[in-house]
């Protein structure tokens, strides 16, 4: 709809994994949330908006990369069951886009 990015990404912070670098759009730019980032031992890799006044530095061959990740969803949509999330239960749609990402590696 029209909430923001981050807004979503506010309540998903707490429950992050441990990660080197977190790759993410200009959807995710905001101040608060590389602060957030940091202060979980997270390097953002987040360019900044058009409109920031303040430019912020962002390791583009490693953005560059993120297309992979975006392949790889759009590869898991290409299953119905996944795209439509048809399973109501979590273990079993888990169990669909576990079982989609297994013969998409294999192909």
């Amino acid at each position: 709809g029209q909430v923001s990015d981050y807004t979503g990404a506010a309540a998903l912070l707490s429950s992050l994994p441990a990660a080197e670098w977190l790759i993410a759009d200009r959807g995710y730019d905001a101040d608060w949330f590389r602060d957030a980032l940091k202060d979980k031992g997270i390097r953002p890799c987040i360019p900044g908006r058009k409109s920031r006044g303040k430019a912020v530095r962002c390791d583009r061959r490693r953005y560059k990369r993120r297309n992979r990740i975006e392949i790889m969803f759009g590869r898991l949509k290409d299953w119905r069951r996944v795209a439509t999330r048809y399973d109501r239960c979590a273990k079993t749609f888990l169990s669909a886009v576990a079982l989609a990402a297994t013969v998409i590696f294999w192909l």
